[in-house]
């Protein structure tokens, strides 16, 4: 029995042997699996009825064979080979699939699958191909600028753990950038890391950039192949400043000049299209043929209108780029004449000129007294409702805040003059005498009365207009009285009388008291006529009653006889 066993072991050995030279059963069959996923290669055999075992193996590279795993398939255990690289990462199912965990770059290998029986061996090959997908691409060692008509290095892509190793694509502004000689240049690298086995890819581009770059987005992708067939990832988009020079000056004027005045600043602003912008300028003034080196602005201050000209400015080491403007300080002069205090009397000329000059045309205002004059004024006889505050104003329109003003305060002096009237009251018990007074400075009103009659009301002033007023006095005169009226300013003093008659007064009076006796007589007679029809009435009432009575007596006295007589015909 012992040498039986011995025979078949033997005989499974080279059974073994010669299956691992000769190589029989199915053809390839490939299992892809993902980095760090777990590989499953099933045998794709049928298992035979006389089965003893299965076993897996992997070939080395020099195609020696070495076995991992071990079923029997009597005591259905499992064996796994002491395999350094494999332990712990092995398991055979009993339908002698294969299972490998955490997959390695390293297990990319042709495995067999083995069923032997007591005459025969069959093979099964399965090739392992493990993938690994790169991390996303990023755009690394970016170039701060870049600078027109030059070739510069704009950047690395880098994409890392790449198995296998992918391609790097650059675009500019979605579109695939191509090598092309003195403006485009791509260098393309890869290293694989001897623990991992993984890919770190890095392509550097340089660029000859130009102005139409500018805000242009840049980006990379990597390609690679995965366990599903061909993927492609791309980086974050990478904008660079690109510096190119200036190609024109230009002038700015501040405040806008159109509204420039004598007693502003004004800033001359300077600016060039480069980038980055030039720092400093020449700035020529009206008149002056070398330039003031100063950067990007330079401050006139309180500009008269002699600074109206020509202002220009130009790059320091490009004197032929330059750029000019005009500038015009507006002004606006009033020359009022007269103007301030200006005095004069009644009745005199007074000539006024308001005179403008100014930068362009401008708008004249006359005000006096705050009240806005259709025309401006003129004087050829002056009278009191002449004087007043009259004010010059004049305007720019286009330009705030320009204004002139001047003013003059007339004053019309005269000495007074006085006309005197004379107003019976209705009742003719009273008179009332005014004085109307015409004169500047104002002047004082005094009354003086000659003869003897009650003064009914004190004076009465009315208001000063316009270098007139009045003063009233009511008086009821006893006797011929004179009145006078004086008035007095520091020009002069005038006196006025007037007689006023008592006569008239006293005729009105018994007039009164005659047709008051008159009425009082009539009164009285009209109730004496009254009285004596009243008496007369009542008596004539009486009479015609008594006979009204005794009409009445016979009509009764008839109708009894009447009567009397139908009964005795009865």
């Amino acid at each position: 029995m012992a040498s039986k066993a011995a025979s078949s072991c033997r005989l499974v050995f080279c059974l073994l042997i010669s299956a691992a030279v000769l190589r029989p059963g199915l053809g390839w069959y490939t299992v892809n699996s993902a980095y760090g996923d777990t590989i499953v290669m099933p045998c794709r055999l049928s298992v035979p009825q006389n089965l003893m075992f299965g076993k897996w193996k992997y070939e080395k590279p020099d195609g020696s064979p070495v076995f991992i795993a071990f079923r029997s398939s009597t005591k259905k255990s499992v064996q796994y080979d002491d395999v350094p690289e494999y332990k712990d990462r092995l398991n055979l199912s009993e339908n002698y699939t294969l299972s490998i965990s955490n997959a390695k770059i390293s297990d990319e290998k042709r495995f067999v699958c083995m069923l032997v029986t007591e005459d025969n061996v069959f093979e099964a090959p399965t090739v392992v191909k493990v993938f690994k997908q790169p991390s996303k691409p990023e755009i690394v060692s970016k170039a701060p600028f870049l600078e027109t008509e030059q070739l510069k290095k704009l950047g690395e892509c880098i994409s890392k753990d790449s198995y296998p190793d992918g391609n790097i694509t650059w675009y500019r502004n979605g579109k695939v950038l191509q090598p092309l000689e003195g403006a485009v240049v791509i260098i393309f690298k890869k290293q694989m890391d001897p623990v991992t086995q993984l890919y770190i890819m890095t392509s550097s581009l340089e660029y000859k950039t130009t102005k139409a770059d500018i805000q242009m987005p840049f980006t990379c992708s990597v390609t690679y192949y995965g366990p599903s067939g061909q993927k492609t990832v791309y980086s974050e988009q990478a904008v660079f400043d690109i510096y190119y020079p200036t190609e024109q000056v230009t002038i700015q004027v501040l405040p806008s000049k159109n509204a420039i005045k004598e007693g502003d600043n004004i800033t001359l602003k300077c600016l060039g299209n480069g980038n980055p912008p030039p720092e400093e300028f020449l700035f020529y003034l009206p008149g002056q043929p070398e330039g003031i080196r100063s950067s990007n602005t330079y401050t006139l201050a309180d500009v008269r209108r002699n600074a109206t000209g020509d202002y220009k400015c130009s790059l320091i080491d490009k004197k032929s780029m330059i750029a000019s403007t005009a500038i015009t300080v507006h002004y606006l002069d009033l020359s009022l004449n007269p103007s301030g205090e200006v005095t004069k009397q009644i009745g005199d000329a007074l000539p006024v000129s308001c005179t403008i000059s100014a930068s362009r045309n401008a708008t004249v205002v006359w005000m006096k007294d705050n009240i806005r004059l259709r025309s401006s004024p003129s004087f050829s006889s002056l009278h009191y409702q002449d004087a007043g505050n009259y004010v010059c104003e004049t305007a720019l329109q286009e330009v705030e805040g320009l204004k002139k003003r001047e003013s003059l305060t007339l004053i019309v002096e005269g000495k007074p003059q006085i006309k005197m009237t004379k107003k019976t009251d209705p009742s003719g018990l009273s008179k009332t005498i005014i004085c109307h007074v015409e004169g500047f400075p104002k002047p004082a009103i005094q009354w003086t009365i000659t003869g003897s009659g009650s003064v009914i009301n004190q004076t009465e002033e009315s208001p000063y207009i316009n270098g007139r007023y009045y003063s009233k006095i009511i008086i009821s005169p006893e006797e011929n009285v004179t009145l006078t009226c004086t008035a007095e300013n520091q020009l002069e003093r005038t006196v006025n009388s007037l007689n006023v008659s008592a006569n008239e007064n006293k005729e009105k009076v018994n007039d009164q008291a005659k047709l008051i006796v008159g009425i009082v007589v009539g009164l009285l007679l009209a109730a004496l006529v009254a009285g004596v029809v009243y008496w007369l009435y009542m008596k004539k009432s009486k009479t015609a009653s008594k006979h009204v009575n005794k009409d009445l007596g016979n009509l009764e006295e008839n109708k009894k006889l009447e009567e009397n007589n139908h009964k005795t015909e009865a």
